[in-house]
């Protein structure tokens, strides 16, 4: 059996495609009311179970956007249980020649957006009874050098530090958790990594010998959003397979 979310309220911030899509609709199917958000709508709508997933336009870097997204979800159903910052990533960009527009736009993103719900959400679920949960979907960037995406693996490496941080400040009410992903085989990675070829390659290298499929993320979430994960706040749970092989292995040295 798995773990029940029968009349919990939960916000997924970029839930209409990819790894968010997934982690809505495993909560949807867990019993959750599900709110998601994104620039625009999916052309087809996110459900599982016989339910439906609320869809509200918003943008999760301004502040005020992301308090109306809070708000909705309190309106429709009288609490917030669980806030998933999903939302995030980046295109490559040479870290000496990137803007400074640029490089705000990530920081704002992968960072100050998630700071800015879990602000608007921690006042609701500390006046609730039960508290809540925030789940922050970091990446093995945060963890590693990131060259060609250095401000967003900055910004990631940050958001590992403002969930460490969270968990103290907020506790007992509100638990701050963070996923540490690692590659993830979505349809997004089949162009980013070089075809199925260069997938194949990538795969072989791994000590689980594939990369995440976005349900193996949705399951950690399930877990840290739920009360079997009660006593779990403050934590970087690394969902990675076992991570990237050490270079010095390839070169005979290990």
């Amino acid at each position: 059996m798995g773990i029940d979310y029968t009349g919990k309220v939960a916000i997924v911030t970029g839930g209409t495609k990819g790894t968010g899509r997934v982690i809505a609709e495993s909560l949807l199917a867990a019993g959750a009311h599900v709110v998601i958000c994104g620039r625009n709508a999916p052309d087809i709508p996110v459900a599982a179970a016989g339910r439906e997933a609320v869809f509200v336009a918003a943008d999760v870097r301004d502040p005020e956007q992301g308090k109306r997204l809070v708000d909705t979800a309190v309106e429709l159903f009288g609490r917030l249980d669980l806030l998933v910052n999903n939302a995030g990533g980046s295109p490559n960009a040479d870290a000496a020649t990137a803007s400074p527009r640029f490089s705000e736009a990530i920081l704002r993103l992968n960072l100050l957006g998630p700071l800015y719900l879990s602000q608007s959400a921690c006042l609701v679920m500390r006046g609730q009874a039960g508290g809540g949960a925030i789940v922050n979907i970091a990446s093995v960037s945060a963890v590693r050098p990131s060259p060609g995406t250095a401000v967003y693996g900055a910004a990631k490496a940050g958001l590992v530090s403002l969930t460490r941080s969270l968990g103290q400040e907020w506790a007992p009410a509100v638990r701050v958790n963070a996923i540490v992903a690692g590659m993830i085989r979505t349809e997004a990675a089949l162009d980013h990594y070089g075809g199925a070829e260069g997938l194949a390659r990538i795969e072989a290298a791994l000590p689980q010998g594939r990369m995440a499929v976005p349900r193996d993320i949705a399951n950690a979430v399930l877990f840290l959003g739920s009360e079997m994960a009660a006593h779990v706040t403050g934590a970087a749970l690394e969902v990675h397979g076992g991570g990237e092989r050490p270079p010095f292995l390839e070169q005979g040295q290990g």
